[in-house]
């Protein structure tokens, strides 16, 4: 009988047969209505000020739980910080929720989060640099004072937080945790795969087969990992507070993405009006910012937290793919972080300012008049 090595080592070459077989799918333009009502004008009422950040100051984990802790004492009729549970390495997993605790009328919620992948700094730092420029410009500003009276703003900064410690991609565990939820689970073709440890000892992160495809470790079954069953708890929850939309960050393809109709054996099905409402909101982000509408080309799908919250709680979900070198193993800091922070705003408030009309499924026609400079010459 052949060895375990023997039969790994078998396996890796017909993946790689396979691989090499597969055609490539052809690109679909994204389908863009040609032109759009007028939009109606949500003003934010100067003065408005930006967060006085600085370049080249990041945000590791112990900083940023003394910013959000910093946030809870200074502004605490609007922020709650709590944890949603604990990494591989017993970290917690922060959230910090902003509202206007005073004000108790009807609210929706929403949700952003970053760092997912933890060599993705961008993510978590557009998080932070968002809830404080909520924060700031409360008392000074009318339009975000209307915002926070009305909805729920969830953000968690770091849903990776041993692996941002590490600047690495993986979850302590040697998960790709933007592959562990429970859709579209563990498919090859899709670029994940339970690979789980070699000998039960070195762990498969990943295979490449350059120009071809690259597979990350799923984990061995959906939510094998603490950070992801945080984020499904948190998602489920936020159901019975009039959950909107979600948007996760990401780097660096430097483009806009919603859910798919080009599926292949889809486990969510999309109707012509969700479809019609993605599409609007990334004609909007492709025609108010620097950011290009991502180039649906279809696909298996891969398990991620997107795709599993349209599943489970039928919410609009994005992908903002903000900008480094590399959209895959680039790691550290990256230069002109506050020009970067600044061409993410627009897209957190256009979506924001829209919050009831995606609770509805209504066309996301408020547009938010921006602050100067903002957003800032490509």
């Amino acid at each position: 009988m052949k060895d375990r090595k023997s039969l790994v080592i078998e396996a890796f070459f017909l993946v790689w047969i396979l691989c090499s077989t597969v055609p490539m799918f052809s690109a679909h333009q994204v389908a863009f209505p040609s032109q759009t009502r007028s939009l109606q004008m949500i003003p934010l009422n100067e003065p408005c000020v930006l967060p006085g950040w600085t370049d080249g100051k990041y945000h590791d984990y112990d900083v940023t739980r003394e910013m959000l802790v910093g946030f809870n004492d200074k502004y605490g009729h609007l922020v709650s910080v709590f944890s949603l549970g604990k990494s591989v390495q017993m970290r917690d997993i922060w959230c910090i929720r902003i509202t206007n605790e005073n004000n108790t009328s009807h609210k929706f919620s929403c949700l952003y989060d970053g760092c997912i992948h933890g060599n993705e700094w961008e993510g978590a730092e557009a998080c932070l640099y968002f809830a404080e420029f909520l924060l700031i410009n409360f008392e000074r500003n009318v339009t975000v004072r209307n915002l926070l009276n009305t909805s729920e703003v969830y953000i968690v900064p770091f849903v990776n937080p041993d692996a941002r410690q590490k600047d690495n991609r993986f979850n302590q565990n040697g998960v790709d945790l933007n592959r562990n939820f429970d859709v579209h689970f563990g498919r090859f073709l899709g670029g994940s795969y339970p690979f789980g440890t070699l000998f039960g000892l070195i762990q498969i992160r990943y295979l490449y087969f350059p120009k071809v495809l690259l597979v990350t470790n799923s984990g061995p079954h959906p939510f094998s990992e603490p950070e992801s069953c945080a984020m499904r708890d948190l998602q489920k929850q936020l159901r019975y507070r009039d959950f909107s939309f979600y948007l996760t960050l990401h780097t660096a393809t430097h483009d806009f993405r919603c859910m798919s109709d080009k599926i292949i054996r889809s486990e969510y099905v999309l109707s012509a009006r969700e479809l019609a409402i993605f599409n609007y909101s990334k004609y909007w982000v492709q025609n108010h910012t620097e950011y290009e509408a991502y180039e649906d080309k279809g696909g298996f799908g891969f398990g991620s937290s997107t795709s599993y919250c349209f599943k489970e709680c039928h919410v609009a979900s994005f992908c903002l793919e903000t900008y480094n070198d590399d959209p895959w193993f680039r790691h550290g800091r990256h230069t002109h972080l506050v020009h970067w922070m600044n061409t993410t705003l627009p897209i957190f408030l256009y979506l924001l300012v829209n919050i009831e009309n995606f609770h509805n499924w209504d066309t996301p026609d408020i547009e938010p008049v921006l602050p100067a400079g903002v957003p800032p010459p490509p």
